[in-house]
């Protein structure tokens, strides 16, 4: 239980706090899924102090992913670590049917809770959220997560419309990767009985401070360590740490972003003395050619990671 840390809301059956990854899915060179690799980065995680995992977020890539390949993905995670802490798995589509499809899926194959991207892609206004999160909430007998991240989706969540969601019965919480501390605020207010999880990197510290229960960050996938320290830090209430090893993740995120999108957190897995191979990104993402690799270990190494 978290002493100085915030807690989960109330309406959170599974009581998500702490770090959260947001797992990869590992590839062979070919692209196709490696299930081993994908479950031993799970493996990974918790054995470094992860409090649940979160596999097809951003970093799991799991818009490249076909139905079949997101719902092994969530069988080979749950069977590697769903014993040990809470496996919430993403399930997010354009379309609101597709999306119940993934979410019916993803229960059958072992998740714990249900993580719903916005819909992307065309324009949706705020009754159109508020029915979609009640429509796949209604479907599934799992706890539903908001998952608002309006630079990739294109949606912007009103606070108002999140109150209304979270009003919704099923719906559990919220992972915020907006980058708007003001929204993220009101919303923590106004919602008392939601889990909030702060999912931007350079607001681990602020989202605990605003009073999110947890953090799911993708530093956390290569460096789970550093993001544990923090949290752990901040519930002993360790506040001056806290903030120093915000500012390391904030170097280690300044190293990432030497290469193209997201390609840094399996680059530094490979560069790390893990047991599996994270693979590549599947196309169009693209992985850190040579020169990228080397200015990322230098910079990794005079922080005293690698």
């Amino acid at each position: 239980m978290p002493r100085h840390a915030p807690a989960s809301g109330s309406a959170d059956p599974l009581d998500l706090h702490g770090v959260i990854p947001p797992t990869i899915t590992a590839f062979h060179d070919d692209e196709s899924l490696d299930e081993a690799a994908t479950a031993a980065h799970a493996e990974f995680v918790v054995e470094h102090g992860a409090h649940a995992v979160f596999p097809l977020g951003t970093n799991g890539e799991f818009p490249l992913l076909s139905a079949a390949e997101r719902e092994r993905v969530v069988e080979v995670v749950s069977t590697a670590v769903g014993d040990d802490v809470p496996v919430i798995a993403g399930v997010g589509a354009p379309g609101t049917r597709e999306t119940i499809r993934h979410a019916e899926r993803a229960a059958a194959a072992g998740a714990d809770g249900l993580v719903v991207v916005t819909p992307y892609y065309y324009p949706m206004d705020d009754e159109a959220a508020i029915d979609h999160y009640r429509r796949v909430a209604d479907a599934v007998d799992r706890p539903v997560y908001v998952y608002h991240i309006p630079p990739l989706t294109g949606t912007y969540l009103s606070t108002a419309a999140m109150a209304e969601i979270a009003d919704i019965d099923g719906v559990a919480g919220l992972k915020d990767t907006s980058g708007d501390v003001p929204w993220l605020g009101q919303v923590r207010s106004d919602n008392p009985d939601l889990t909030v999880l702060a999912g931007h990197n350079a607001l681990l510290y602020a989202g605990l401070e605003l009073g999110c229960a947890g953090v799911v960050s993708s530093v956390s996938n290569a460096f789970p360590e550093l993001v544990v320290d923090l949290y752990e830090a901040f519930d002993d209430g360790d506040e001056d740490r806290a903030q120093e090893l915000q500012e390391t993740v904030r170097d280690v995120v300044n190293a990432f972003d030497r290469g193209p999108y997201m390609a840094g957190v399996k680059t530094a897995l490979a560069e790390r003395d893990v047991d599996f191979d994270p693979g590549p990104l599947r196309d169009p993402l693209r992985t850190m050619d040579d020169a990228e690799t080397a200015a990322l270990v230098e910079d990794l190494a005079s922080i005293g990671l690698l």
